[in-house]
């Protein structure tokens, strides 16, 4: 595990320098130091950081229900659902298509649509953070079209996880997804209601207590979740959905933090441990067809948020590019579909996509401007060009 760390950090030190995001690198040092990769191997069964890999994804989508609050959606208001619902409905629309159109299984399909769908909230954030655009006038849809898609997932994972669990019959589907929609409903309810009660188990000015009674929270719900057939990440997202709005929220964001970036990029490098190399050649025209499916599908996206919102060239590209990045999602579902036992091709199509966007995305969004110039209005007679620059925060 040791190893693990130091290698992730190694490669991420060295990507940072010409600014490449985390999540690509540390999949890559899993790749370099795998079983199936020529020369040093740093270990042979990547089922050996099965736990602490589970845990990463736990504590991944419990950081994202902590900074998410329902209160987003309602005032980001119509403009806000219908710029997400319009960018989930043309990409999860497009890789449905694309994955019925390989061939590989309806299953396949569906776990595809995700996929291509939706994107990294990690990247997206750390680009606009990277680049100075908090302050753009153009980042409060791509957040609004975030919020969106963490709703969908949640949904979306809740409705996949008994069709990969293979029911035998109809009924036998419909009832598993009864018990798992069943349960979900259970967390939201908790979620909406049972605010006061756990904030007052989560009050203790001991930061001590404090980390093990989340994290206790946090991973027996996930794994209560898996037993009612719903992903243990959807139950780990719902307490932190109801922690965020308890009075120790700052804080557990605070202590979490670290917790996240560690056992998240374990998670990130036991993926690559899985991958093997050979496999990637195989499935390389998907993985190109794919990259330029998504690229066409966040521009058309953008163009339709800019349009909703009123924006003009620059903030219509920002928007597509800055989207474009998919990452943690999307190995959560190549995750679930590897132990579902589906299409061997997925796990490296999904690894060869995932690095591919990761990798170009925030070159792209430095460098939205070319795409800007050949958008309608895109020759500086809108000015968002020089609102940008005066929109970064000092």
């Amino acid at each position: 595990m040791g190893g693990a760390f130091l290698a992730a950090a190694v490669l991420a030190r060295l990507g940072g320098r010409i600014g490449l995001p985390t999540i690509p690198l540390f999949i890559l040092a899993g790749i370099l130091l795998g079983p199936h990769t020529p020369g040093y191997t740093l270990l042979s069964n990547p089922h050996d950081l099965e736990m602490l890999s589970a845990l990463g994804l736990v504590l991944l989508l419990f950081y994202l229900g902590l900074e998410f609050h329902m209160d987003d959606l309602r005032t980001g208001g119509r403009k806000m659902a219908v710029a997400g619902g319009t960018y989930l409905a043309l990409n999860v629309g497009a890789g449905l298509g694309f994955g019925f159109a390989l061939g590989w299984g309806a299953s396949e399909a569906l776990v595809l649509a995700g996929v291509l769908g939706i994107s990294s909230s990690a990247i997206v954030t750390k680009i606009l953070v990277d680049l100075g655009r908090i302050g753009n006038p153009e980042t409060r849809p791509i957040l609004g079209i975030i919020v969106v898609e963490d709703v969908f997932l949640a949904l979306y994972l809740a409705a996949l996880q008994p069709i990969l669990s293979g029911a035998d019959s109809l009924p036998a589907a419909l009832a598993d997804g009864g018990k798992a929609f069943g349960f979900l409903l259970l967390l939201a309810l908790a979620a909406r209601f049972g605010t006061k009660a756990v904030g007052k188990l989560m009050n203790t000015k001991d930061d001590e207590l404090l980390v093990i009674s989340f994290l206790g929270v946090a991973v027996f719900v996930a794994g209560v979740s898996e037993m009612f057939g719903v992903a243990d990440a959807i139950g780990a997202f719902m307490v932190g959905l109801m922690l965020g709005s308890t009075s120790s929220a700052a804080r557990i964001l605070k202590l979490v933090h670290p917790l996240r970036d560690a056992f998240g990029a374990i998670f990130f490098f036991a993926f690559g441990l899985s991958i093997d190399p050979g496999d990637l050649p195989s499935v390389l025209w998907p993985v190109l067809a794919a990259v330029v499916l998504t690229l066409a599908m966040n521009i058309a996206a953008g163009l339709a948020a800019a349009k909703v919102y009123s924006f003009g060239a620059q903030a219509t590209a920002n928007i597509a590019t800055t989207l474009v990045a998919r990452g943690e999602f999307a190995l959560i579902l190549a995750t679930m579909a590897a132990a579902a036992g589906l299409d061997e091709r997925l796990s490296p199509f999904i690894a060869g996509y995932v690095l591919l966007l990761a990798v170009l995305a925030p070159l792209a969004a430095g460098r939205s401007h070319w795409l800007a110039g050949v958008l309608p209005g895109g020759r500086g007679k809108d000015g968002d060009q020089d609102r940008e620059r005066v929109a970064v925060p000092a």
